[in-house]
C-alpha cells in the first residue's frame, strides 16, 4: 500500500518536473530569437534582469537534473513493485498446491475374498452379410 502511493507520488512529481523542464527550455533565447521570443523574451529580461539567460541555464540544469533523479526512483519503485507481486503471486501458488486434494487409493479390506475369475468371454459371432441387390435394368 506504501510502495503504490509512493509511486503514485513520485509519478505526479515526474509530471510536474516535465512541465516546468518543458516550459524552462521554450523560455531560453535563442540565437536566432526563435521559441524564446514568442514566449516574452522582454518579459523574462524585466523579471530577472540582465542576466536571464544565466537563470534559465540554471533552471534548465536543476529540472533536468530532478527529472533524471525522479526517473530513477521511479524506475526503483516500479521494479519493487514487480519484485513483490511475483512473490505474492508464488506464494498463492504454493498455497493452493497445498490445499489440493491429494488422490488417494481407495483402501483395500485385508480379510475379503478374492475375487472369482471371470468367465472367459465368447468370441463375437461373425457376421452374415448379404450383397447388396443388383439395381434393375430398365428404361
Amino acid at each position: 500500500m506504501i510502495l503504490q502511493a509512493s509511486i503514485y507520488i513520485v509519478f505526479a512529481s515526474l509530471l510536474i518536473v516535465s512541465a516546468l523542464l518543458l516550459l524552462v527550455v521554450l523560455m531560453q533565447r535563442p540565437k536566432q530569437e526563435g521559441l524564446g521570443a514568442a514566449f516574452g523574451a522582454q518579459m523574462t529580461d524585466q523579471a530577472f534582469g540582465a542576466q536571464t539567460t544565466d537563470v534559465l541555464k540554471k533552471g534548465t540544469v536543476f529540472f533536468g537534473t530532478l527529472f533524471m533523479l525522479l526517473s530513477f526512483v521511479l524506475a526503483v519503485l516500479m521494479n519493487a513493485q514487480y519484485k513483490q507481486s511475483r512473490t505474492n503471486i508464488s506464494q498463492d501458488a504454493a498455497a493452493v498446491e497445498t490445499k489440493a486434494p491429494q488422490p488417494t487409493e481407495a483402501p483395500v479390506p485385508s480379510e475379503a475374498p478374492a475375487p472369482a475369475e471371470a468367465p472367459a468371454e465368447a468370441p463375437a459371432p461373425a457376421s452374415t452379410e448379404t450383397p447388396a441387390p443388383a439395381p434393375a435394368e430398365g428404361g
